[in-house]
């Protein structure tokens, strides 16, 4: 990505409401099984310039691609991402389900991803944050959603956060 994500604005009163509503266990049940096929569609209908979680919730939305960690194949899902500088962290909260979600295997299993936040992209090197970083993170992150507080109670696991790096930052780690 060129310059720094543009990922993250105010959400507005109705967005802050339905960040609250989203957070409730029966409607993230839902979300969690309809929301990512629905942003898919529109990310390709609408040439990556929409996404109905970032329009509705006001939440900074990316589409992250990775690579199968069974099948080899890309996945492409949308995200909330949490600026940090260049770098962007990724809960996998997984809406407080109980096991982690797909794209987080993928990154485990290939580091290597891709990026695209509306008309930008860039290739990323994921890497799982811990200790002390991973509570800077956590916190980072709930202050951009607070709802992440009621999927860590509901999950009853440890939620990985995930830090991006854009990969021309880690021309030496390979």
């Amino acid at each position: 990505m060129k310059g720094k994500p543009n990922l993250v604005h105010r959400p507005n009163r109705v967005q802050r409401a339905i960040q609250r509503l989203a957070a409730l266990s029966v409607i993230s049940w839902l979300l969690s099984h309809v929301l990512h096929r629905v942003d898919r569609a529109i990310d390709r209908v609408s040439r990556g310039r929409i996404s109905l979680t970032q329009a509705l919730t006001g939440l900074p939305v990316v589409m992250l691609t990775t690579i199968g960690a069974k099948t080899g194949q890309h996945r492409t899902v949308p995200l909330v991402a949490i600026p940090a500088g260049e770098n962007i962290i990724l809960i996998a909260s997984y809406f407080g389900n109980q096991h982690h979600p797909a794209w987080y295997y993928n990154l485990i299993a290939q580091p290597e991803a891709i990026v695209i936040d509306h008309e930008r992209s860039g290739s990323f090197i994921a890497r799982e944050a811990i200790d002390a970083e991973r509570d800077r993170y956590w916190q980072r992150a709930v202050n951009v959603y607070a709802g992440y507080e009621a999927y860590r109670r509901r999950a009853k696991r440890l939620i990985p956060i995930m830090l991006l790096t854009p990969k021309r930052l880690n021309h030496g780690l390979h």
